[in-house]
């Protein structure tokens, strides 16, 4: 009995002392990540006046049924969903096939891989400025189009092109990030499967489809996922091309950018915000475990 009551206090004050080491981070992540989240879940039921003194009136889930009769809240989830359809799968494989280019030994190999990965190193509102200046009717994308002698266009007024020149800036941007981690494994497939396929008669692309991108299949998924989550807060990129309007007629408009909107805006509509946030957050979940599923899927079979 003794010795059992010895262990537990040893157990006891290891245990104390860990918690002690770890209470400031558990204090930072306290104050900045979980009392924010319930603090929002709080704001989502309540409408919430901030003029004339800040005032809380309890609506039930009024905020998140305004969604379906909110038409900025539907164009904003359209060009959200078009805008992760279009943007995941093209620098996914990008990503992927710009690692395979750089890992067959090609000459000048390592000064491509600090050329490719030198968007992800720039901010992300440097990018979308120089992208502007890029974009202007005047600029350089215009002038080279019309000197191959391609249509030209109003990147940045025109709303059926608006929200195509943010993706493929987008995709300029993250694909090298991605190409590095599919880099990185590309080094550990072994070269003898390369070899034995070569003996079997396989040529460079069928190598690349039967033997590189099924071994490669758990990083895609993780590619995909972090681009899931990254495209689905799309924010600042739409915010700064459009001054933070959306425009123009709501071609850009986001659903981070209108949450924005209607926390900060001059409507004040901060509980209508959260909830907007909260139905954000569940879309990005399902779309997480759908993605996580499938793969799991594949590997069984």
């Amino acid at each position: 009995m003794g010795t059992g009551k010895k262990w537990n206090k040893r157990v006891v004050r290891e245990a104390g002392q860990g918690y002690t080491f770890m209470s400031p981070t558990i204090f930072v992540l306290g104050l900045f990540v979980v009392a924010p989240i319930f603090y929002a879940i709080f704001l989502a039921f309540h409408r919430v006046e901030l003029l004339g003194g800040m005032s809380f009136n309890f609506i039930g889930f009024d905020n998140f049924t305004r969604v379906v009769d909110d038409t900025r809240a539907k164009i904003a989830i359209m060009n959200t969903a078009k805008y992760v359809a279009v943007v995941v799968p093209i620098q996914t494989a990008l990503a992927l096939i710009l690692a395979a280019t750089l890992n067959a030994g090609m000459k000048g190999e390592k000064f491509f891989r600090i050329v490719y990965f030198l968007p992800t190193l720039t901010s992300s509102a440097v990018l979308t400025l120089i992208f502007m200046w890029m974009y202007n009717p005047e600029g350089l994308i215009n002038n080279i189009l019309a000197f191959v002698g391609l249509p030209t266009y109003n990147w940045i007024n025109d709303p059926s092109v608006a929200l195509n020149a943010i993706m493929m800036m987008n995709i300029w941007s993250t694909a090298p990030f991605f190409m590095v981690i599919y880099l990185a494994a590309l080094q550990d497939i072994p070269d003898s499967m390369y070899e034995a396929a070569e003996l079997d008669g396989a040529n460079g692309i069928q190598k690349f489809w039967y033997i590189t991108v099924p071994l490669l299949r758990p990083v895609t998924s993780f590619a995909v996922i972090m681009g899931l989550i990254g495209t689905f807060q799309l924010f600042d990129q739409s915010y700064i091309f459009s001054g933070g309007s959306g425009g123009p007629s709501n071609s850009t408009l986001t659903v981070v950018l209108l949450i924005y909107q209607y926390a900060f805006g001059t409507s004040g509509r901060m509980g209508y915000a959260a909830a907007i946030a909260f139905i954000l957050a569940f879309i990005i979940l399902t779309a997480t475990l759908i993605q996580r599923k499938m793969q799991k899927e594949e590997s069984f079979y």
